[in-house]
This record gives structure tokens, sequence and C-alpha cells, in this order.
């Protein structure tokens, strides 16, 4: 308890000090200034500071000397920082009039900075200044005084703002105190008159001032809002000898500018400042909701005001009813004073506007019309529909309608529409549609139909529609003009792609538009594989028509993509393009002719040729390849062989392995043969990972020499045989001698295909076979003309009976198993005897089978294909005259070997393996010619057999024997 009263002893002397005006100089040099009620502000950026100089005298010229004061020091600081110093509150009941002494230090001629006080009243903001000092520099001190009309119960409180000009200098203030009387030099204010008014109004103020008017001409008045908002004195108006009014307005009053003024008046001492008077500010009030229709008639409208929900402030003190047709023309204002009011009186088929306004008390207190009620009296249904309705331009995608003008006694009302409904079949679905038209009242009345599709019938008719009813007009039939078609579907354009060739192919536009008259197609080269192809020359243009929707298009570049662009037309003109691109496939490159080159230099292991480049065509040669094969002797002597390339690469490690009769001796980059380069096959090197290595003196080779071009997925070569290696061969005859066989193939061979050289049999081989020819054809002829004797003699027998022809019938069927494999023995014997010497079509397959074991099949349609040109040769039917004369023949390695062979069937694509059977013939030795004693036993048993003889027997073996010849003879010579 006694610390209270301390406390409050405490604070009632330093109120006690102001209001005696004792205290500031004597605190300031006996005490803080904190210790005298003083207080730094917390957002400002530098501080005032206390200087006695009566005991510390400074050096500093600017700072005065002998007082005790609070200065803001301004040097060194940017412009625009302030310092802000908090004064002690005020609580007056009585008039009063605070003053202090101010002085601004600093260079001639230059402020050091601003001087700003403020009035803070109770516990409001900050505010606005009342009073400023900015003038330069002057080094004494001035008085200035502060007559503020602010009385208990409210309290106010003094603010010293510095702000920095950014020039060397210093403000002070000293002597600061409150005298108990009236400013000497300064009119006091009375109290001011809060004010109330309706938004957007002016609102007025009245400030009563000590004084006359012409005493204060050069005095300056104002009205100031806590906002900022600012207003000047209007006019005066005495009120007595020493007092009188000040008017001020603020204009256009709104929400925002509600709060608190004061009046201000600057004097060339000081300032007076009045207390604070409220400003309200209130908005008139406006429905929220527009009124409720709650009947309709031809001539009245029954509405609900809906007035209790209201935006802005009441009371509300009076309602109106204010319609207005929707043109804008105004009919009436009706007080109303129930919440269900009848508007009476009224146009049919009209659209009226209906709101409600509300008042509230004073000057302008009557707000806006509330939302509108949009409301149209009863009309009644329409006499007929539009007449005349005809048809005045067509085109393909719109139409023109046009109809007869019609007024108010067909529409019976003021407000209606017209309505355009139209349909039509589109793709199998039929599309209904319709158009407002809004050309109503023009003499001619017409109305565009727009976005119809071309070449379509359209059904039309107008409706014309009121809030009663509606009324139809007769329905019109139109059919809208051709237009270009639509675009050809791209997923209809396909292609098959050659290498010099490209079949197109598409359907016609999903949308014609009309009659297709034709098609037109343009192509153009876009890129090629090969760069040195000159796009610039392809290119090209195509007609075709209406009932074609294919082309062939040759002269192509191989390896080339082409750009096809078509469209169709109708009498309109071209639709727009569809585009496709399709890519030739490469061709094979060209190599370079062979025809008289020799190789450059042979050894017994080596073979130097020439490489040539060859000519891309459709993508550039990647590689160059140089292939040995070793020619191995063929039994085929006259056979015709294809000379194939090698796509699969074999290194000569892997011959064995794959049973290859050929090995890649070297590969090279493209870029390596650019001109001709000599080459020597066996240098023992390796090119590009294959060994080349050197050749077999006893062994005969040919080289090939191939170019390789790939692109696209593509694998495309051409391959010549550049040069042959003769083997050196030691056979032995009656006397030994040493031949030097030619590979086989000599001939030389370029392009794809080409046939080798007939193989040399030995002579003792060809008399051997002569020999058994001889005795074979005799046999034969003398068999023959036994049979044709007693054929003759048998024709000379008649026979009548049953028995006998059926007997002979049982004769024939049973003798026939054992003819048939007779003569099947025979024949067999002698195709072992043709296929010793090569001439049956199974050395072909064999060939081809090996290279398949080798892994290199002709062709992949997924990676390569092979280029392969037949150079057909005519080979003969048989090397003996009679294809059934038996042989025995050496291989050539001199040794015997057991084979056996059937006839083989031959077909157009595929082959057939030929099945061994049992012959009772050794097969390699000779085979035992037919003898007399066989032909006599064999008549013995002819005889013993009833009805069974030479001419029966002559007819089986003949019709066999032809049967089987002219089969075997077929297929050997194929």
């Amino acid at each position: 308890m006694d610390r209270r009263l301390l406390t409050a002893f405490l604070l009632f002397a330093d109120v006690f000090w102001i209001s005696t005006g004792e205290f500031h100089d004597e605190c300031l040099l006996e005490k803080s200034y904190t210790d005298c009620g003083f207080s730094q502000g917390k957002d400002d950026d530098f501080d005032w500071e206390q200087i006695n100089s009566r005991q510390k005298p400074s050096t500093d010229p600017w700072v005065p000397t002998g007082s005790a004061f609070l200065m803001a020091n301004t040097s060194g600081r940017f412009s625009g920082q302030k310092a802000q110093l908090f004064l002690p509150q005020f609580k007056e009941n009585d008039t009063h009039c605070v003053i202090f002494q101010l002085l601004s230090a600093g260079r001639e001629g230059s402020s050091p900075g601003q001087m700003l006080i403020y009035v803070k009243e109770n516990s409001s903001p900050l505010g606005q200044p009342v009073w400023n000092y900015s003038g330069p520099a002057m080094h004494t001190w001035q008085q200035v005084e502060l007559a503020v009309s602010t009385f208990w119960p409210n309290f106010y409180q003094l603010v010293f703002e510095v702000v920095a000009s950014g020039d060397r200098g210093l403000l002070a203030v000293k002597g600061i105190s409150r005298q108990g009387h009236q400013c000497m030099n300064t009119p006091h204010f009375l109290h001011i008159k809060g004010v109330e008014v309706n938004a957007r109004q002016t609102a007025t103020f009245q400030c009563t001032i000590n004084g006359q008017p012409k005493d204060h001409l050069n005095y300056k008045l104002w009205l100031q809002g806590i906002g900022g908002r600012e207003a000047v004195m209007k006019d005066s108006k005495p009120v007595n000898s020493r007092r009188y009014t000040g008017s001020f307005d603020i204009l256009n009053t709104t929400k925002a500018d509600s709060g608190r003024y004061r009046c201000i008046v600057r004097s060339d001492s000081g300032v007076g400042v009045s207390s604070y008077g409220a400003l309200v500010v209130k908005q008139p009030p406006i429905p929220i909701a527009p009124p409720q229709l709650t009947a309709v008639g031809a001539t009245y409208l029954w509405i609900q005001l809906n007035a209790n929900s209201i935006n802005g402030d009441g009371p509300i003190v009076e309602k109106e009813v204010e319609y207005r047709t929707v043109s804008g023309s105004l009919i009436d204002l009706q007080p109303v004073d129930k919440p269900n009011h009848k508007i009476g009186h009224l146009d049919p088929d009209t659209e009226y506007q209906i709101s409600v306004l509300l008042t509230r008390p004073n000057e302008g207190g009557t707000g806006a019309p509330g939302p509108p009620l949009r409301a149209r009296t009863k009309c009644a249904d329409p006499m007929h529909g539009p007449r005349q309705l005809t048809v005045v331009d067509i085109k393909s995608k719109q139409l023109t309608v046009r109809w007869e003008p019609f007024g108010y006694n067909v529409t019976r009302c003021y407000s209606y529409n017209l309505t355009v409904q139209y349909r039509y079949s589109s793709n199998g679905k039929e599309d209904r549609r319709e158009e407002q038209c809004f050309d109503l009242h023009s003499p001619a009345p017409q109305h565009t139909i727009r976005n119809l599709p071309p070449f379509t019938n359209v059904s039309i008719r107008l409706v014309l529609r009121n809030r009663e009813g509606d009324k139809d007009s007769p329905e019109l039939q139109v059919l809208t003009d051709e237009d270009v078609p639509g675009p050809v579907p791209q997923d209809s354009i396909q292609g098959n792609t050659y290498e010099e060739k490209i079949t197109l192919r598409w359907r016609e536009p999903l949308h014609t538009y009309g009659i297709i008259k034709q098609y037109e197609i343009f192509y153009k080269a876009m890129s090629s594989f090969d760069p040195e192809f000159n796009l610039s020359n392809q290119s090209g243009k195509v007609l075709k028509s209406s009932n074609e929707t294919s082309h062939l298009f040759t002269g192509l570049y191989p390896g080339s993509t082409y750009s096809f662009t078509i469209r169709a037309s109708t009498v309109k003109g071209y639709g727009p393009p569809a585009i496709r691109q399709f890519t030739t496939k490469i061709s094979s490159p060209r190599m370079p002719g062979y025809e008289q080159e020799s190789p450059l230099n042979q050894t017994d292991s080596t073979v130097t040729v020439m490489l040539k480049p060859a000519q891309s065509r459709g993508a550039p040669v990647s590689v160059y390849q140089v292939v040995v094969e070793e020619e191995r002797p063929r039994r085929s002597q006259r056979a015709a062989e294809i000379l194939r390339c090698y796509p699969i690469p074999v290194h000569f490690q892997n011959v064995s392995a794959f049973n290859s009769p050929y090995y890649f001796s070297a590969e090279f980059p493209a870029a390596r043969i650019q001109a001709p380069l000599p080459f020597t096959v066996g240098d023992n090197r390796t090119y590009e990972g294959y060994w080349n290595l050197p050749l077999l003196p006893h062994k005969s080779y040919s080289v090939y020499y191939q170019a390789v071009s790939t692109a696209n997925g593509e694998t495309k070569i051409d391959c010549v045989r550049v040069a042959t290696k003769a083997a050196i061969i030691v056979t032995q005859l009656t006397t030994p001698y040493v031949r030097i066989a030619p590979a086989a193939g000599d001939s030389q061979l370029t392009g794809a295909a080409t046939r080798k050289p007939d193989a040399v049999e030995p002579e003792k081989q060809t008399d051997h076979t002569v020999k058994i020819a001889g005795v074979i054809a005799g046999i034969l002829l003398f068999v023959i003309i036994f049979l044709g004797v007693v054929l003759v003699m048998k024709k000379r027998r008649s026979y009548h009976s049953y028995t006998y022809y059926l007997k002979l019938a049982k004769k024939r069927k049973e003798t026939l198993s054992s003819t048939r494999q007779e003569m099947t023995v025979m024949v067999n014997s002698m195709d072992k005897s043709y296929a010793e010497q090569g001439t049956s079509c199974d050395e072909a397959i064999s060939f081809m089978d090996t290279h398949n074991l080798n892994g290199r099949p002709v062709s992949s349609p997924s990676s390569f294909t092979l280029k392969t040109n037949t150079l057909s040769t005519a080979v003969p039917n048989s090397y003996y005259p009679d294809p059934f004369v038996p042989t025995a023949i050496l291989d050539e390695n001199h040794t015997m070997t057991s084979e056996t062979s059937s006839l083989v069937q031959s077909h157009t694509h595929s082959y057939k393996k030929r099945e061994a059977l049992d012959v009772p013939y050794q097969t390699g030795q000779l085979h035992p010619a037919i003898r007399v004693a066989d032909l006599l036993q064999h008549i013995t048993q002819m005889k013993c057999a009833e009805g069974y003889g030479f001419k029966e027997e002559y007819e089986v073996r003949i019709n066999t024997f032809i049967h089987l010849h002219t089969q075997y003879v077929c297929i050997w010579r194929k």
C-alpha cells in the first residue's frame, strides 16, 4: 500500500512540474532526460541527445553554450532518417499554453533538417503533424507556442520529430514548459462538434476560434482528418467580439472518410489545435434482393417489395416503387405503404423493369434502386406462322432464306422471336439445329444459315413464337451447292515400295462434298541415302480420274524418300492435301566390268588383282570384300552354275567347322577404295580382322570381289569374279604324267551369274563307258527284232474264248509287278552310272545344301537381298546316245564310292532328296550283260505259262520301259 502511494506521489510530482513550468531547464541540468519524463522513439533511426554545456562545454562551435537542452545531431545522417522524442502526457482541465525554444545550427544557408510536432490525443495513432519548421540554420533560440484545446477526461502527448536533410548540423529544444494561461500570439479553439451525413453528401464542420478574422489575415486555418484528408476554410462568421466561426466542407463523402477531424490554425509564433470531432458517414439503404412477382396479367403486375434485407444504414422512413419499360423511358414512381403492391394500367406484351427505393433520414438519404425485377405482361398466340418462305441464295456451306414481313396484327405481341429450324443427314445421322432470326423489322427480312455441309439436302422451316404460343411456316427442301472435297484419308494411303518404283493406293475422301472429278498426285524426292543423288529433278504431277485410286510410279531412284501429296477435286476445285512419304528400296552396287581383265600377277600361292570402286545405287557403298572360294571338282559337266554373292562372312578359321568352300580374305572400308587399288590375294596379312592366308598350290581357287551397301535395314551385295587360280594335279594312267588342271569355271564371271566350263573326264572312263553302251545297245536291238517277229506271228491267231482273255488278264497282273521291278533295277543301275558322271540334278541340290550348312542362305527377307541373274546355257540331253547304258566311273580321288539313287521327281520350287534302293548290282563295278542262256530260259518259262507269250510280255515291258525312260530323261535334262 505504501509503495503505491509513493508511486502516485512521484507521478503527481512530474505532472506538477509540468504544470508549474519549473522543472525543464533545472531537471535537465540535474537529472537524466528519462527521469524528467522524456522518452526516445522506438521506430526511428537515431536518438536525441541530452547536452549540459554549463557543466561540460563542447568544442563544436554549433553547440550552444551555457544551457541544458535536448539535441538531434543530423551530421553524418542520410536524408530521410528521423529521430523522435516523446514528451510526458498532458492531462489538463484549464486553458494552458505549452512553450519551448528551438535552435537550428549548421552551415550558412543550409538546413540541417526538418522539425515536426505531433499532438497525439489519448491512445490514437500519431496522425499528421500540426507544426513544422524546415528553414535555414539559425544560431539563436526561437520561442514556439502550442495552444492545444484538449481537456480532461481526454489527454494528449507532444512528439518532436527531426528528419535529417543530409547536411551537417543539429536541431535543439529547451525550456519546454506549460503556462496556465492562453498563448499570447496564438489563438485557441473551442470544442468542435461531430457531424453525421449520408454518403455522397457534403459534411460541414464548424470551428469556433478566439479572435477576429481581421486579426488572422496572415494565419492559416484548415481542417485535418486523422486519416490524412484535409479541407480549407470555406467562410467565416463572427460569433461575438471575441470569437468567430470557420466553416469547413468535406465534399462527396464516402464510408472511407469516416473518422475524427480537428481544426488547426498556424500563427507566426506557433500553432493552435482543437479537440477531435467525429465524422459519421451513413450509407443510404438499398434492397439486397429484387421484388418478387406474384401475379401477371395483360395490363397489371402484382409484386412483393422484399425490402427487409438491405445494404446500408437505417432507419427506413419511406418506400417507393419505380418501374420503367426495358427501353428506358420512365413510366412512374409510386409510394408504397404495404408489403404487396399492384402496378396497374400497363401495356400488353411489354417488359417492365421494377425496382424498390428506400429512404433514410437527412438529405441524400434515398438509396439507389435495388436489383430490378424484369417482368412481361401476357401475350396472345400468334395469328399464323411466317409466309412466303423462299431461298434467295444457295452456296456450298450456307443458305439465305427470306419471308414476308409481319407486324403486331400477326404476332399479337410486342416481344416475340423468330427461329429457323433446319435438319439434314450427315454420315447416316440426322442433325437438327435451331437458330434465332434477328432481322425482323426490315422491309425484306432474311436470315443466313451457315456452317452447313456441302451438297446436302436441308429441310428448313420458320417458327414464330411468343410467351403464349408459336406458329410454324411450311417446310422447304433445299440442296446446298458443291464444295471442294475433304482430304483423302491418311490411313488409306498405302504404298508398295520397290527399288525403282512405288505403287500408291488410296481411297476417296470421307466427305466428297460433291462429285469427285479427278485426283492430283504430286510427288517429290525429299532425301536419299545416296549423297550423290540429285533431288532437284525428281518431282512430278500425275492426274487420275475419279474411278482410279492407285498409280504405279516408275523411274524412281533407289534408296530415296519420296513425298506424295494427294488432292481430290470437284467442280469447285481441289480439297486439302494429304501427304505421305515412302522410301524406295536400295539397289545393290554396280560392280565394274572385268571382261578383259586378267590377274596382274600370279604365283603358286598368291594372285594379284585390281580392285575398282563400285557405283552406288540408292545407298553408298559400306565395305568392299574379297572372297576366296575353293573350286572343288564337279560331277556335272554341263550344268549351269549360278554365281551368288556372299552375305555371310566366314573366317578361314571357321571353314572346316562350317564345311564352307569359301572364306573372306579381306575387307576394306568404302573410303579406302576411291580409285583402282592393286591387291594381292594370299599375302598372309590381316584386313579388318580377316586373314589373307597364302593359297595352296595343289588347289584351284576363284577370287571374288564384292561391294556391300547397307541402309534402312536393307543390305544389298553385288559381286564379280576377278581371278582364278589353277591347281597342279598329279594323275596316273598307263604312263604317269603331270597335268595342270584349270580351275573350274575359268570363264570370266561378272554381274551376278555365270556358268563354269565343263569338267574334263579321264580317257579310260570314256572308253569303258563306250564299250558298255555298245554291248547293251546290241542286246536291246536283238530283243526288239525278236519281239517284232513274234508279234507278227501272233497277229495271225484269233481268240474268241472269254476264258482266254480272263486268263490273259490274270497272267498280265501276276507278271506286271515282277516286270516293273526288273526294269526299275535296270534303270536304277543306269541312273547310278550317270550320277557318278555328275549328270544328276541332285549335284546342284547337294551344292546348295552344302552352302546352307555353311551358314550362307540365299537371302534373308529381313536383312538383305542378293542380286542373282542367271546366264543360261544349253545342256545336252545325255552324254551318251542311249541313256540306259550302265557304266562304271571313277571319282576324282580314283576310289570307288557306294551310292544308290532312285528317279528324281522334280517340282517347280522344291526338291526332294533321293532315297537309296537295294539293287542287285555292286555300284562302282561293271554291270553284267544279258546272256543268251538267260533269254532261252525266259522263253521256256513263257511256254510253261498258259496263255502268256512274247506279245503280252512285249506290250507290258515296252509300255513300262517307255514310261520310265521318259521320266528319267526329263529329270536328267533338268
